[in-house]
């Protein structure tokens, strides 16, 4: 069977490729380029990450080419991310890209070259009936960022490394002699890589300054955009040494009057939601839950998250998530993923929370 690896000169997609043509698959190994920018630094990532490529690829002895999927990024990824952050919202940009560049661009790409398979580096796993199961590293599984896609695009991916632990992976690259055993985990958005994230979207937002307002109405002192803020943040508000002398959170933004909310204490009342609303609800299934109906499912309102108990009301693309346990800074623009135990069923983007 011939499987086309999506390789990224990571120690993940590398050891996926070696553990396939071990086992006897057609391996070829392509790396996509989908950002074209050069970070703070002047250093373009892909070109060090397509060396990387290269050199794994002349290792464990497979062919290798790229392919580039920039126009594609920009277009179905790059452009929804940024009118999410033009929202105020906190959007998370490698869950789309895996939906429509990995899975589908890419997944596309391979089939019409004659690969019967694609395989990446993800922790996760699929069975016969193409539902997609947690990796068996919990710290590391990967499918919350897996939740758009369908059970025809899993059945039509494999993912070798998702049986695996991180450290189970680094010593399989290590024994055979893989020079990538060691490198570090990218960390971030992938087209922002290692820059400052908030000089990058200024890039592209002019700076619309505003009030930061406490809970209890004072002006405290001014926000450099809404977008370059987060629900829960503590970091780089510049407003210590006031009140209690207790840190300032953020707790919520006022999007009509360019207000940025924000309260004392790690545990103020307006950092915690019982329920959110949610859209663009999709299911890996075909075949949907009952709508209209109050579904128990866990669910994961951020990647690492620990399962949490929720109950699920919905219709089409929309629906209510109530929560069994408030829940600590729900954020508009994020995922809500839904499970039934290790079984990853779908999700949806959380617009807004409430605590009623």
């Amino acid at each position: 069977m011939r499987v086309i690896v999506g390789m990224s000169g990571g120690v993940d997609s590398s050891v996926a490729a070696l553990l396939l043509k071990r086992q006897g698959y057609d391996v070829t190994g392509v790396f996509m380029k989908n950002w074209e920018e050069k970070n703070d630094e002047g250093v373009c990532s892909s070109e060090q990450d397509w060396e990387d490529v290269r050199h794994v690829c002349d290792k464990i002895d497979i062919p290798y080419y790229s392919v580039n999927f920039t126009e594609e990024y920009y277009e179905r990824v790059f452009k929804i991310f940024l009118e999410a952050y033009g929202k105020g919202f906190t959007p998370n940009p490698d869950v789309l890209c895996n939906k429509e560049i990995k899975f589908k661009a890419f997944l596309d790409f391979a089939l019409k070259s004659g690969a019967e398979k694609i395989a990446t580096g993800h922790f996760v796993r699929t069975n016969n009936l193409g539902e997609l199961i947690k990796g068996v590293d919990k710290n590391k599984d990967q499918s919350y960022f897996l939740y758009m896609l369908k059970k025809s695009q899993l059945k039509k991916s494999l993912f070798p490394v998702g049986g695996l632990t991180k450290e189970e992976v680094r010593k399989i690259a290590l024994g055979a002699g893989i020079p990538v055993y060691n490198k570090k985990d990218s960390t971030g958005i992938c087209f922002i890589g290692e820059r400052n994230f908030k000089k990058f979207l200024m890039e592209y937002f002019p700076a619309q300054k505003g009030p930061m307002i406490t809970d209890t109405g004072e002006t405290v002192g001014e926000h450099d955009g809404l977008m370059f803020y987060t629900i829960g943040q503590r970091k780089g508000l510049g407003i210590g040494g006031r009140g209690d002398g207790r840190s300032f959170f953020v707790v919520g933004k006022d999007i009509k009057n360019n207000a940025l909310i924000v309260a004392q204490g790690e545990d103020h009342p307006l950092l915690f939601s019982n329920s959110a609303k949610i859209e663009d609800i999709t299911w890996i299934d075909d075949i949907a839950p009952i709508e209209n109906e109050a579904l128990e499912f866990s669910a994961k309102f951020r990647y690492r998250q620990k399962d949490q108990d929720v109950i699920l009301t919905y219709s089409g693309t929309s629906g209510i998530v109530e929560c069994k346990k408030p829940q600590r800074a729900l954020t508009p623009g994020q995922s809500v993923v839904f499970y039934k135990g290790d079984v990853c069923l779908g999700g949806g983007i959380l617009v807004e929370a409430f605590n009623i």
